[in-house]
Formats: C-alpha cells, sequence, structure tokens
C-alpha cells in the first residue's frame, strides 16, 4: 500500500493541516460569532472567549501554514488544557467525558509543530530561495 499512497504523503499531509486548520478555526468562530451553528456567542474576555480567539486564528495559521509550528504548538497546548480541566475531571476516559476530539486534536497539533507546514503552505513557499541573478 505505501507503493501506492506513499508516493503522494506530502500532499495527504498538507490536506491534513488544511482540514485540521479549518474545522479547528470554525470551533473558534463558533465560540466568537456563533457561527457556523445556532449558538450564541461567549465573552470576549473570559476562558472560553481566549479558546475561541485561540481555535479561530491559531486554526487559519495552521490552514494557511504560516507560523504554522509555533501555531500547532499553542494549539496543541490548548487542547490539552481543555482536556484536563474541562473533560478530565468528569471521567477519565476520553469516551466517556466527551473529551475525544480535544485529545485527538492535541495530539495532532503537536505533530504537526514538530513535523512543520509542509507543501502548499505560506511557510513553505517563504522558504524558496530566490536564484541570484
Amino acid at each position: 500500500m505505501k507503493k501506492y499512497i506513499g508516493v503522494f504523503s506530502p500532499q495527504l499531509y498538507a490536506l491534513l493541516r488544511i482540514i485540521a486548520g479549518l474545522m479547528f478555526a470554525m470551533h473558534g468562530s463558533q465560540k466568537l460569532f456563533g457561527w457556523p451553528g445556532d449558538s450564541d456567542p461567549v465573552e470576549l474576555f473570559s476562558l472560553m472567549g481566549l479558546a475561541g480567539i485561540v481555535e479561530l486564528f491559531g486554526g487559519i495559521l495552521i490552514m494557511i501554514g504560516l507560523f504554522a509550528s509555533i501555531a500547532a504548538f499553542i494549539c496543541s497546548g490548548q487542547m490539552a488544557v481543555a482536556f484536563f480541566m474541562v473533560h478530565a475531571p468528569q471521567h477519565w476516559n476520553p469516551l466517556i467525558n466527551e473529551g475525544e476530539l480535544a485529545a485527538v486534536y492535541c495530539f495532532l497539533f503537536l505533530y504537526i509543530a514538530s513535523k512543520g507546514a509542509g507543501i502548499w503552505s505560506v511557510d513553505g513557499e517563504r522558504k524558496k530561495t530566490v536564484p541570484a541573478l
């Protein structure tokens, strides 16, 4: 299987980064603006407001691949805090305490932080050198 799909690893990683960043940014926009969905926005100067800001802007940076490692590291930390502050006190099991998504995002963003933005990213374009004339 690696022979067939492995050749597309850079493209599949880029899609993973883009989709994960988009989904995370949507969590932030839902907290801050009530969209998408039908929910009331949270108070901006609150813990949930701060989470919404990190999710919206961190997700956008990860999605476009601008300072992706730093943004992903911060978002990973936020998801670890969310898991241990909100979900873990309810139960140790993520399937029971509804913290599975926070745990998955935490480790996904930690992986992105370690790997960098990859192809199809602003960081990738910035690293290209212009040949000397």
